[in-house]
């Protein structure tokens, strides 16, 4: 029998990862095992020289990797569309974010506002910097340590509001999704996988990760709030 296929993803796609790796095992495509931590601490391990197959991060994090050699340019394959949600704690207030304005009102009135190390967490620093809001005094701004999914901090009363990518809070114990950020304050953020350069898998890891892009996944992705990266 052939070892498993490793890998190594950001928390993002970690649900999503595992329930399609045991749909490829249950077609008899064999054993893949995905390790999920935070993006950036990924994104370095791969960076030095740790053994995996294949990577799977957001799509300019795997370009910086393949630029760099330690993944193999043409392998590279994008999985999902995964946009942003808000959150609050299970029976807290619902303040309105269904227009670009209503969100930075909800925003300017929070006390603290959550967000991750990953692609969702550098998008609410832009529109934090676009808009003129300053993000303190005293650190309005709470950062999810790595690996740790703002849903936690949400539940725990370590902030207000939340925003992390919706497959990251949909399901968690504790909080209530108020829903997509509006157009305007939206964003989609790409995750993309490829070969590892020291991989020799390169086969099995093509045809794990074609049947992951492929419609057979179509269902899997939509029911973790991601949509297809075709």
């Amino acid at each position: 029998m052939n070892a498993a296929i490793t890998g190594i993803s950001s928390m993002a796609t970690r649900a999503v990862l595992a329930e399609l790796a045991a749909a490829w095992a249950a077609r008899g495509g064999g054993e893949v095992r995905i390790e999920s931590v935070g993006g950036v601490d990924a994104a370095r391990r791969v960076a030095g020289g740790e053994a995996f197959d294949h990577v799977l991060l957001a799509r300019d994090a795997i370009d910086r990797l393949a630029a760099a050699g330690h993944v193999v340019a043409g392998s590279v394959v994008d999985l999902v569309r995964s946009p942003m949600a808000v959150a609050v704690r299970a029976g807290a207030p619902r303040p309105d974010i269904g227009s670009e304005a209503a969100f930075r009102a909800a925003l300017e009135a929070a006390a603290t506002v959550g967000y991750s190390t990953g692609p969702s967490g550098q998008h609410l620093l832009r529109l934090f910097e676009r808009w003129g809001l300053p993000a303190g005094p005293g650190g309005r701004l709470v950062q999810a340590p790595a690996g740790v999914p703002v849903a936690r901090l949400v539940a725990e009363g370590g902030c207000d509001l939340g925003l992390q990518q919706l497959s990251e809070l949909l399901g968690q114990p504790g909080i209530e999704v108020l829903g997509l950020l509006p157009p305007g304050a939206d964003f989609v953020t790409t995750f993309s996988a490829g070969l590892c350069a020291g991989s020799s898998r390169a086969a099995a890891v093509g045809d794990w990760l074609r049947f992951a892009a492929g419609p057979a996944a179509d269902d899997v992705k939509r029911r973790h709030g991601m949509e297809p990266a075709r």
